[in-house]
């Protein structure tokens, strides 16, 4: 018996468990079970942009109307038709919010695998890659799914910055600081351009968490978003999504406003444009599409060793500040979705979900 989590596109509060029967394996299939995945509000962003990004795509139910949101985590082959997979082996990568997978294994290599699955053709590749980890499981599995999807979008802003110059400023200002897509880009600027002045904006209750962390110049909260010095030459990455802040950061920086970028959506109830705005018009960053760009430039070998680099000096920080938490069961998992999904889980929780 297989369990998915399903929830309502057009409404992301109303979710609720489907039980299914294990489907027949063709040849060359495997089928996955879920043990565990990591639950970020990178995962409501998936929801939130679904239909747009096609991120609906990747998991479908079989209606239009319900979709099953995407996790990162890791999976245990437990029946295979491939005679190069054998059950047992373990994978870490992007899976549905349930308790299995069916999977059929194309580009096979010792290090991984992608998902050739016909309704996942013409899909981002950067999601149909699967890591074959052998069989125990290794230190830090946690931080990774945790981290390493958003650290990868993280790795790519600092580089598309870095790339342009930093469109001439000195500064960088982040929304949702707190939020871990913009501890890892602080982490690897300040690793990386070290000379470029790193703001952080967050809501005052969050405010000592983010002064904790120790990545940023100076942390400014919403609520006192005017003292902030606007001389500077600025880029700012928004991962909120609120259009009445976006607009206030336009009307304060004015001209010295350099470069604009929205990245996902962590305040889902404030997302919309903000009309009218003063300096760079916003341009949506896709992660993604920047991975592909970049792995086509340097090879897919160089640019994964690259943000593995990177993220293993960030893990190695974060472990101050992050607690990672265990929860169990059907009622645990949906209730920690319900959460996330209002903005309600503290950025120093970390969330690992485990069905069974």
């Amino acid at each position: 018996m297989m369990q998915s989590l399903w929830v309502k596109k057009n409404d992301l509060a109303q979710s609720e468990w489907h039980d299914s029967d294990a489907p027949p394996l063709a040849d060359g299939q495997i089928l996955l079970a879920i043990e565990k995945y990591a639950l970020t509000a990178n995962n409501i962003t998936y929801a939130v942009v679904g239909d747009g990004f096609g991120y609906w795509n990747f998991f479908p139910t079989g209606d239009a109307e319900w979709g099953i949101v995407p996790v990162w985590g890791f999976a245990e082959v437990v029946a295979s038709e491939n005679a190069d997979i054998a059950v047992g082996e373990r994978v870490y990568g992007y899976l549905p919010m349930a308790s299995h997978l069916l999977v059929t294994p194309t580009n096979l290599q010792d290090g991984g695998f992608v998902d050739g699955a016909a309704h996942r053709q013409g899909l981002a590749i950067i999601y149909n890659q699967y890591h074959r980890l052998g069989r125990e499981e290794s230190p830090l599995e946690a931080e990774r799914a945790i981290f390493q999807p958003l650290f990868t979008t993280s790795f790519l802003i600092e580089h598309f910055m870095g790339s342009n110059n930093w469109f001439g400023a000195e500064a960088m200002l982040m929304t949702s600081a707190s939020s871990k897509t913009s501890l890892g880009l602080v982490m690897v600027a300040k690793s990386l351009s070290p000379a470029i002045r790193r703001i952080g904006l967050t809501s005052p209750g969050n405010k000592a968490f983010v002064e904790q962390s120790g990545l940023y110049d100076e942390v400014v909260t919403y609520d006192n978003l005017s003292a902030a010095d606007a001389s500077r030459p600025t880029v700012s990455v928004d991962f909120a999504g609120n259009g009445q802040l976006l607009g206030a950061i336009h009307a304060h920086w004015g001209d010295a406003l350099k470069f604009s970028s929205l990245v996902g959506a962590t305040h889902v109830e404030e997302r919309g444009g903000a009309d009218d705005l003063q300096g760079p018009k916003p341009l949506l960053f896709f992660a993604p599409t920047a991975a592909e760009i970049l792995m086509k430039e340097i090879g897919p070998a160089a640019f994964r060793a690259q943000v593995d680099e990177q993220f293993s000096a960030f893990v190695a920080a974060a472990s101050a500040y992050l607690k990672v938490e265990r929860l169990d069961g059907r009622e645990a998992l949906q209730s920690a979705y319900l959460a996330m999904l209002a903005n309600e889980v503290a950025p120093s929780r970390g969330l690992m979900c485990h069905l069974a």
